[in-house]
C-alpha cells in the first residue's frame, strides 16, 4: 500500500474523510467511462459547503486515474480483481460477498492511509453526495454518525430523480461513522475477513452491528446522496429510476405504494444538481 504525493496536507483534523474505493481495471468493462464518472464523483465531494474534508481515492498501482480535485490524496494497492465480480454470477450470495471483501480491503487502505480524522463517508466511485455532509457533521461533532435514509435515484441522462425513503439499504454512498466506531486494526494484514466484509464492504449490515454495540446511527436530517444507476459500468446491474420506483413487483402489486412512489418522483431540476455538485 503506498500514497501518492497529496495535492494538499492537512494541518487539521478533518471533520470528514471521504473514502473512494476504485475497482480493479480488469473489474471494469468501460475505464474511461469509470474515470470520467469518478471525476464528477470528486467534484461532488469538492463542493462541500464547509472546508473540513479530505478524500482518499484508493485504486490499484498502474491503474489510470484523472487529475483530482485540490483536497483529494490517492492510495495504491496491490489487490488483484475480484474473480466473480459480476452480481449476475450463478452463486449470487457468493458473488456479494465476493464484492464486499475486495471493496471492504479497498476501504480499509484507504481509513488506515487517512490518520486522524472525525467521521469517514464511504463514496462509491460513480455517486453524489450533499454539499451539506460536513457542515452538518461539523455541528454535531461528537455524534455517533448518521445513515442517508432518504436519497435520490438517478438514471444517467435522465431528467427525473426519485425520492427513496429506504435509502441507506439501498446505495452504499450512505453512511457516515465517527471513525473510532470503525475499530480499525494496526494494518490490513490484521484484519479479519468478516470484519472487512461486515463493516467496510457492506453498507446494509453496520447499521444493525453499530446499534447492537449501544452506538446506533441517526437518520441524517436531509437527502444526502444521488445513486447514479442505469450505466454500462454499473456494477449492481442497477435498473433505471422509473423501474426502481415503479415499475417492480412489489409496487405493482400495492396501489398505495405506486401512488407513493409516484409522488416521490422529481424533475432534476438545478437547485437539485447544484445541491449535489452535478452538472447535467
Amino acid at each position: 500500500m503506498t500514497s501518492e504525493a497529496p495535492n494538499t496536507a492537512p494541518t487539521t483534523c478533518p471533520v470528514v474523510t471521504f473514502i473512494i474505493p476504485v475497482r480493479h481495471p480488469d473489474n471494469a468493462r468501460d475505464w474511461p467511462g469509470l474515470t470520467s464518472r469518478l471525476i464528477e464523483t470528486a467534484s461532488s465531494i469538492a463542493a462541500q459547503a464547509h472546508a473540513g474534508w479530505r478524500a482518499i481515492v484508493v485504486a490499484n498501482h498502474g491503474a489510470d486515474l484523472p487529475r483530482l480535485p485540490k483536497g483529494f490524496d490517492v492510495v495504491r494497492v496491490d489487490h488483484g480483481p475480484n474473480p466473480v465480480h459480476d452480481i449476475g454470477a450463478a452463486n449470487r450470495e457468493a458473488a456479494y460477498e465476493a464484492v464486499r471483501l475486495n471493496k471492504g480491503y479497498r476501504v480499509l487502505a484507504g481509513m488506515l492511509a487517512a490518520g486522524r480524522t472525525g467521521y469517514f463517508m464511504i463514496v462509491d466511485d460513480d455517486d453524489f453526495v450533499s454539499r451539506d455532509i460536513v457542515a452538518h457533521a461539523a455541528a454535531h461533532e461528537g455524534a455517533n454518525g448518521w445513515a442517508v435514509h432518504r436519497g435520490f435515484v438517478w438514471t444517467e441522462g435522465g431528467r427525473l430523480v426519485f425520492l427513496h425513503p429506504r435509502f441507506a439499504s439501498f446505495c452504499g454512498t450512505s453512511h457516515i461513522v465517527r471513525s473510532d466506531l470503525y475499530d480499525l486494526p494496526p494494518s490490513v494484514e490484521a484484519a479479519g475477513e468478516r470484519y472487512v466484509k461486515d463493516m467496510l464492504g457492506s453498507h446494509v449490515r453496520i447499521d444493525d452491528i453499530l446499534a447492537a454495540r449501544g452506538t446506533p446511527l441517526a437518520p441524517l436530517p436531509f437527502a444526502g446522496a444521488v445513486y447514479r444507476v442505469g450505466h454500462a459500468g454499473a456494477h449492481s446491474k442497477s435498473r433505471g429510476v422509473i423501474r426502481t420506483a415503479l415499475l417492480n413487483r412489489t409496487t405493482l402489486a400495492s396501489p398505495r405504494l405506486f401512488w407513493h412512489n409516484l409522488k416521490s418522483m422529481r424533475f432534476l431540476s438545478p437547485q437539485i444538481a447544484g445541491h449535489f455538485g452535478m452538472k447535467v
